[in-house]
């Protein structure tokens, strides 16, 4: 059944080891590597472009990539994309080097086409014959031979149909509306007791725990007045056990109340943390899917349609891709292509969007008119989620569904949100505004379609055209709102709206002709503002970005090309008065329209006269849904937005309730996007006031809450209070802090190197490479910059490889941030190189995570937004705001050393001018040493070895 091919594997950039079918060895120089192919033809291997990109190869056509192989036999399964990821997801014994791995290749493709030989009876490998065949007929995929010969086939005959699989998907019915939730409370003593119960016998005592899961169980007892929910804010170090602390009495409140209790993360990443950790309450995988639902937007899941008309329309190439992804749909638990069971490295093997854009990540959802609403992926998982114990969401689906009147779910009446701390940023950005080219763009497509390119775009006509005919008042707010639209930047935008009026005047006369106008009639005359200046093809969107533009340019200093830049609103250059004048109304002009017909609908579906089918209701209603939510809304935030350009500014000093700024967007040294943003000063009101005040009960629980550099602990508490909203609201909050059990004195080493300058890539490379080589691997390295992160990648890595250490890089690596920390999980002794995405809620118990390195303080980002927080939110010491977030980075960091009691780290800062204050934010006991370098290699070599 295997392939008769040699095995490659590229433990390194530049490395590479072959085994040719005779068991010849190779360990060719990349120069070498094409000639060897030649010779023996296209290789097993794991992780084609990763390969590739490693080797310096143009790509590797043809190759039998071990990943594919393993998506098909065995779906919706979990595997680290390296030799040994899959050995250890299979049972097997992991290799040791870059021989032995590739010498297990094919006993790896053996072992996976023996797991599908004998599940060949399988519902799931029904089709799986046809399916192969196909993806054979339209791309040649190399796999198929062998699959076959695994099930059993001689041959199969090719079958589209096999890629249909939303005809063996169940359908979801409507059920009656659930009664009230009762209101029964959970004590101290029935959380303790549910604790034990999920614990079972002979489970490690830990009495924080059992003291936690007590705290916790006060925010699910009967709140006694509207608007002031049972609050508690639950501190609870690394180590307590606070995920099963609160399930306890959150899952018994759901048992005995009737309704579901909402738990919040931060990430993706710890939503599927934390849902394997519920394992220990149901263990059961039916019983768990039952009780526990996922939850997150729309764009993460696979939508029906999209994968539908993708396999209509597909391009041979592909077919490969979207077979794999039919497997997937199969066995899927709830359709969740991002973070859930669909492999996150599966999307990496294929060209850009292959995959991705088989979710709805533009909001072109119509709901009842799609023929697969039945089976939907995401309605399934909404009507799951009403009948559910736990719901897990992330902060974010949350506060935007909050920021939507409730959302698809419908309100919650107890949440716990984990990783508290993280309330602020996530608020942030759920309840801020922008209006870019990007948004304005998007818009534009969603009121149009297409306008003749390619892809399903539907345009507000499309969506109401089975209603149009029926009822014919429709129409023209219809037009009008297809002709406002058009105000907005139309295709193509990005390459010319930095051009100036004047040239694209230039260039319409060199073009002899007289484009529409695209506002419509002439645009009058604002009192003491002077009228646009109009030229043939302005749009007056475009327009405002290149005044905004102008502007961020004037103001700014000549900075680096390669970053973003931004400006304060006032004063004003001449052009932004008459171009924000001139937005405003055309955006006043599809408002109103767009009013109009949002009001028409809902006068349909209240006409007691209109016989309307259920279908056409449903399609009514949403359409009335989405033209509030997708345009109405966006367009109250920019019509404000716009309007704060003519107010006086504020006095300096005076505390604004928002802050907004004008900025540019760049990527690789050009310009791509401008833009006006709007942000809360304090985002933390809006969450207070539209999610908690709501609520009949929220915990807020984190491992670093407080500031622990701070000697009072009251103004510890009140600062925790402030970064979570709870000051917003009139309730005191219970609060609770209990300790973490790890022996941080006796487990970790923190040194400062001083004797290094931190502006110097050599020295920093050099330190991070001297240390790596002292921990023997299992290096997790931080950045503050991606520039020089991809430095000292390209400076490290092949002293690396030399001594046996795999070095993975973000913004390096062809695969995304998920991907990676599996890879370093599975991999002991691998480095790692990352940004503020790794430096929280990455899990990695045991060796494979012993040294963390910062190059250097991670302090805010200079900008507008954290200058006026600085200013109005720190009580008038500013320089404390930022040590205390800075200190807040480096605790958390310091936290993904020690998982598990008997785990040893170690923490170093390259970074001199680190300041003494930061440091009292590391857990107690933790006693960091300003060292030379040469003295903390030492120091880190002789701590790991336990000497």
């Amino acid at each position: 059944m295997l392939p008769d091919a040699p095995a490659l594997v590229a433990p390194a950039p530049g490395r590479a080891a072959l085994l040719t079918p005779d068991g010849e060895l190779f360990t060719p120089r990349p120069a070498e590597l094409p000639g060897l192919l030649r010779e023996f033809g296209p290789p097993i291997l794991v992780h084609a472009p990763a390969v590739a990109k490693r080797l310096n190869l143009p790509g590797l056509p043809g190759a039998w990539d071990l990943l594919e192989l393993f998506a098909f036999c065995l779906p919706a399964q979990p595997a680290p994309p390296t030799p040994r990821g899959l050995a250890l997801a299979l049972d097997m014994t992991p290799p040791e080097d870059a021989e032995s791995a590739a010498a297990l290749l094919p006993e790896i493709a053996t072992e996976l086409l023996r797991r599908l030989a004998r599940a060949r009876s399988a519902p799931l490998n029904k089709d799986a014959g046809a399916l192969a065949a196909r993806m054979a007929q339209a791309a040649d995929w190399a796999w198929t031979p062998s699959v076959l010969a695994a099930l059993g086939l001689p041959s199969a005959r090719p079958s589209q149909d096999a890629l249909k699989v939303w005809r063996a998907l169940p359908e979801w019915e409507e059920e009656a509306p659930p009664p009230p939730p009762a209101s029964h409370a959970v004590t101290p003593t029935e959380a303790r007791s549910r604790l034990a119960e999920i614990l079972g016998d002979g489970a490690e005592q830990r009495p924080s725990q059992a003291d936690f899961a007590s705290a916790a169980s006060l925010a699910f007892t009967p709140r006694e007045t509207p608007g002031e929910p049972r609050l508690v804010l639950a501190e609870a170090g690394t180590g307590t056990g606070k995920t099963l602390g609160y399930v306890a009495p959150a899952s018994l409140w759901a048992e005995r109340n009737g309704a579901p209790v909402w738990i919040a993360t931060y990430t993706r990443n710890l939503q599927r943390q934390l849902d394997q950790e519920l394992a220990r309450l149901y263990p059961d995988p039916e019983d768990r899917r039952k009780r526990v639902v996922i939850r997150k937007g729309r764009e993460n899941y696979l939508c029906l349609l999209n994968y539908d008309e993708a396999v209509t329309g597909a391009m041979p190439a592909r077919l490969v891709a979207l077979g794999l992804v039919a497997r997937w749909a199969l066995a899927t638990r709830d359709g969740d292509l991002l973070g859930g069971d669909f492999p996150g490295w599966l999307a990496e093997l294929f060209p850009a969007g292959a995959i991705s854009l088989l979710a709805d990540r533009r909001g072109e959802c119509i709901h009842s008119a799609c023929p697969h609403w039945k089976r939907c992926y995401v309605e399934h998982s909404i009507r799951r989620a009403a009948g559910a114990h736990l719901v897990v969401a992330n902060h974010a689906l949350v506060m935007v569904q909050a920021a939507l009147g409730g959302g698809e779910d419908g309100p919650a009446l107890r949440y716990v949100f984990d990783e508290g701390h993280h309330l602020f940023d996530a608020a942030d950005g759920a309840f801020s505004a922008e209006l870019s080219g990007a948004e304005m763009a998007e818009l534009r497509r969603w009121l149009l379609g297409n306008e003749g390119g390619r892809g399903r775009a539907r345009g507000l006509r499309r969506r109401l055209e089975d209603m149009l005919a029926e009822h014919p008042a429709l129409v023209p707010p219809l037009e009008l709102i297809e002709h406002a639209a058009r105000a907005l930047p139309s295709p193509g935008w990005w390459d010319r709206w930095a051009a100036l009026p004047e040239e694209d005047a230039e260039r319409a006369e060199d073009r002899e002709e007289l484009p529409e106008d695209p506002r419509g009639p002439a645009l009058p005359a604002a009192p003491g503002i002077p009228r646009p200046r109009p030229f043939r093809d302005s749009v007056p969107a475009e327009d405002f970005l290149r005044a905004v533009r102008a502007q961020v340019l004037a103001r700014t200093a000549e900075g680096d090309p390669l970053y973003d830049a931004e400006c304060d609103l006032h004063p004003l250059l001449e052009d932004m008065t008459p171009a924000a004048v001139a937005l405003e109304v055309a955006l006043e002009r599809l408002r109103d329209p767009l009013k109009h017909l949002a009001s028409l609908l809902t006068t349909l579906l209240e006409d007691p006269d209109q016989e309307l089918e259920t279908g056409t209701r449903i399609r009514l209603e949403t359409a009335s849904r989405s033209i509030e939510r997708r345009a109405l809304m966006p367009l109250a935030a920019w019509l404000s937005m716009l309007r704060r350009l003519h107010e006086e500014p504020a006095e300096p000093g005076q505390r604004p309730t928002y802050v907004d700024w004008l900025a540019l967007t760049r990527r690789e040294g050009r310009d791509i996007d401008a833009g006006l943003h709007r942000h809360w000063l304090d985002p933390t009101m809006p969450f207070a006031t539209q999610v908690a005040a709501p609520a009949h009960g929220v915990l807020i629980a984190s491992a670093t809450l407080r500031d622990a550099a701070r000697k009072d602990p009251e103004s510890a508490w009140r600062e925790a209070e402030a970064r979570t909203g709870v000051q917003h609201l009139p309730a005191p909050a219970v609060r609770a802090a209990l300790p973490s059990p790890f022996d941080y004195a006796a487990n970790t080493r923190a040194f400062i190197v001083d004797d290094m300058n931190r502006d110097s890539p050599g020295q920093v490379a050099a330190a991070m490479q001297q240390l790596f080589l002292a921990a023997g691997g299992g290096g997790l390295g931080l950045f503050t910059a991606i520039r020089r992160l991809r430095d000292v990648h390209a400076r490290i890595a092949p002293a690396l490889a030399e001594a046996g250490l795999p070095l993975y890089a973000q913004h390096v690596d062809a695969m995304d941030s998920a991907t990676l920390v599996d890879i370093f999980r599975a991999e002991e002794d691998s480095c790692l190189l990352g940004t503020d995405a790794l430096r929280d809620g990455v899990d990695v118990p045991g060796r494979a995570l012993r040294l963390l390195v910062f190059d250097r303080v991670p302090w805010p980002r200079p900008s507008i937004l954290h200058r006026e927080r600085r200013i109005h939110l720190s009580g008038g010491r500013p320089g404390l705001y930022d040590d205390a977030i800075a200190r807040h980075r480096l605790r958390q960091a310091f936290g993904r050393l020690i998982r598990r009691a008997d785990d040893r780290g170690v923490f170093v800062l390259l970074d001199p001018r680190t300041p003494s204050r930061l440091l009292a934010g590391l857990p107690e006991g933790v006693a960091p040493q300003r060292l030379g370098l040469a003295d903390a290699v030492r120091e880190t070599t002789a701590f790991l070895a336990g000497r």
